[in-house]
């Protein structure tokens, strides 16, 4: 069938090509849709973006070099109105909360399937903010005041770089493995550490390391627990 006149331009950006193509041949097979470019990085995102002038961002949350939460704050700063939608592997009690302070307009995970994505498109292009009820009223919880347990104080005072190295490291990375996945030298990664451990109040690598990984744990466990 032949697309309509009036599309909707979608900019895509996933490091793994195989997603990236996954994604876009989802938003291709919509009439009113088109993938005006994909990217695998922050920055060739935000160059393409300035290009291109979509309408919307598909992106991911975990990106070589600078990160997916990163590339929203660069976005929104050259073009404030444009909206972004997080299609992430992360779940979403990790992360959609980071990605909407961010400015991200929805999250998604990549579980999810198509029609689902499609769906979260469309609200996005819509005005509307898309995300699962549990994060919903998790956030809706926050603004109302009502403390969020599952975040031991100090977690929130993590910067989103430091966010990212505490759960990687709670995923049993070294340094040099954390250092390759994110594109950071040895030493920054070091100082990372030390300021979350600061921030944290926590005095070891190694205590740092199992509060990452039980806080982990805990979070992932929690929606099972609340949907059971």
């Amino acid at each position: 069938m032949k697309k309509s006149g009036n599309l909707k331009r979608i900019s895509v950006v996933d490091d793994h090509p195989v997603t990236r193509e996954g994604i876009s041949q989802w938003l291709r097979h919509e009439l009113d849709f088109e993938v005006c470019s994909e990217s695998e990085n922050a920055a060739q995102a935000l160059e393409a973006i300035i290009a291109n002038t979509p309408d919307l961002v598909v992106t991911d949350i975990t990106l070589p070099g600078r990160s997916g939460l990163e590339l929203i704050k660069d976005i929104h700063a050259v073009q404030p109105n444009l909206p972004v939608l997080v299609i992430s592997m992360h779940d979403e009690s990790l992360y959609a909360e980071r990605a909407l302070r961010a400015g991200a307009r929805g999250y998604i995970m990549k579980h999810e399937s198509g029609a689902r994505m499609i769906e979260a498109v469309r609200r996005v292009l819509d005005g509307h903010v898309y995300v699962s009820d549990r994060t919903s009223e998790r956030v809706l919880g926050l603004l109302s005041g009502r403390p969020n347990l599952s975040n031991r104080p100090g977690i929130e005072r993590l910067s989103d770089r430091e966010f990212d190295v505490f759960q990687l490291l709670g995923q049993g990375l070294s340094a040099h493995d954390i250092g390759k996945r994110l594109n950071l030298c040895p030493k920054t990664i070091d100082a990372h550490r030390a300021n979350i451990k600061r921030k944290l109040s926590i005095k070891t690598t190694a205590e740092l390391i199992s509060y990452a990984a039980r806080w982990i744990a805990h979070q992932t466990m929690a929606p099972a627990q609340e949907n059971s």
